[in-house]
């Protein structure tokens, strides 16, 4: 998939993954490489921008596996913005299915 594309579709996956549950970074990176192509060079700039727009909160847990892990929580201005992204995610895939179908004026 293209790089540039795919930059601009992480946010809105990253918003929707983490509005359904908290999470911290590095299963972040594991929910989404499961299907797309990603890594933590990709992510945590991603994470830390929303966090620092105030989409996300953060807070830390304990972790069996020994440091604390940093968890990421959607805030209700992420929530509006997912919101938002979501709809016009909807329209976008609707318009770009018409023109591949063939139902577009030319």
């Amino acid at each position: 998939m293209n790089t540039q594309f795919k930059k601009g579709i992480l946010e809105l996956c990253i918003l929707k993954i983490i509005n359904d549950k908290d999470m911290y970074g590095f299963e972040v990176i594991n929910s989404l490489a499961s299907i797309l192509d990603v890594n933590e060079n990709t992510i945590y700039p991603i994470l830390r921008r929303l966090t620092k727009q105030e989409i996300f909160t953060t807070y830390e847990k304990e972790s069996p596996m020994g440091a604390p892990r940093k968890y990421y929580k959607i805030t209700k201005l992420g929530e509006v913005k997912l919101k938002e992204y979501l709809n016009e995610w909807q329209d976008f895939i609707k318009n770009i299915n018409k023109i591949l179908g063939g139902e577009y004026e030319s």
